[in-house]
């Protein structure tokens, strides 16, 4: 067990998840979210009452924070878990002085909406943290799977190694298995993309098409993933590691996905908002196409399938129309 001050931020499904693993490893957890409820749930019956239910944590392992200027304080390392959506709402009453010393990982898979930045950039342009200071924590890995305590596997990624490390270490335990990595832009391009790409997974579904045009339609979305990355930011990777090919099958395939159930409901002739406040739950990709949409608009990479999502969840165009216009591009 360790003394490192570790602070989640965030009171959804994947913060719950990354508080259970960091409890096996750390003698206490710092945890922050909004809602005074849920924490007071917590203190009382030690399980977080909207997310990952059945988890239950040790009272005496954590620290419960509804002042998000104390949890910075009290914490080392911050590992950020808000919706995209919604995190510069979360982080915008802090301040660079209180963040300039802190190492920071985004569980985060998605764009920060108005600035489109992934949270890498953003955090360095906004509050001035150099990037060695900045991490990403990616998959493949589903919460759900994570509360079973089922073996999963995590992507840490910083451009200085031992803060990889040491993020690594305290994630590392009997269900966990992680893996370093210094591509701080790829892998978090590769979670937002994938996002996208189960969303359309989810419609083919919904929109009655097969296994085989999907097993097409993901093997496509590898290649769109990789195009767009190394026109991002070019070093060399491999595309077909877990960080990336991984992530994007866990995503496209699981029963997990909120992704994919999103498409597959949007597949079926749901609009977006009754598709949301159906699933109670935040679909990154939903988000993510409209931001990448935007920022493709300077890169000019061939994204076919991304292209389409934008189309039906932004452009309102027919989704029969648009697969079938897609189905001609696949190869």
């Amino acid at each position: 067990m360790s003394n490192l001050r570790v602070g989640v931020i965030g009171g959804g499904s994947w913060a719950t998840a990354i508080v259970k693993i960091l409890s096996e490893n750390l003698f206490n957890v710092n945890w922050w979210m909004r809602d005074e409820a849920v924490l007071d749930h917590i203190k009382n019956f030690n399980n977080n009452p909207n997310y990952l239910s059945a988890v239950t944590f040790n009272p005496d392992q954590l620290r419960l924070f509804g002042n998000l200027h104390e949890i910075v304080k009290q914490s080392e390392i911050l590992i950020l878990a808000v919706p995209a959506a919604f995190i510069h709402g979360v982080v915008s009453e802090l301040n660079a002085e209180e963040l300039k010393t802190k190492l920071i990982f985004s569980a985060i898979k998605g764009i920060v909406p108005d600035y489109n930045l992934i949270m890498g950039e953003y955090l360095h342009q906004i509050f001035q943290i150099p990037f060695e200071n900045i991490g990403v924590i990616t998959g493949p890995c589903h919460a759900e799977e994570v509360a079973l305590e089922k073996l999963s596997y995590l992507t840490i990624a910083c451009p200085d190694s031992k803060n990889a490390s040491t993020m690594a270490d305290v994630l590392n335990c009997r269900y966990i298995k992680t893996i370093v990595s210094d591509d701080i832009y790829g892998t978090e391009y590769s979670s937002v993309l994938k996002n996208i790409f189960a969303v359309a997974t989810g419609m083919t579904v919904g929109a009655g098409y097969g296994d085989n045009f999907r097993a097409v339609l993901i093997s496509n979305a590898i290649q769109e993933i990789e195009r767009f990355v190394e026109k991002a930011h070019p070093i060399s990777r491999d595309i077909n590691s877990s960080a990336y090919l991984g992530d994007l099958l866990v995503t496209c395939y699981s029963q997990f996905s909120r992704n994919r159930t999103f498409g597959v409901m949007i597949g079926k002739g749901y609009n977006v908002k009754t598709a949301q406040m159906e699933m109670n739950m935040i679909a990154e990709g939903y988000y993510a196409a409209k931001c990448i949409f935007e920022i493709n608009q300077k890169l000019k990479v061939h994204l076919p399938i991304s292209d389409m999502v934008y189309n039906v969840l932004y452009a309102k165009k027919s989704i029969q129309v648009e697969l079938k216009k897609l189905s001609d591009q696949l190869s």
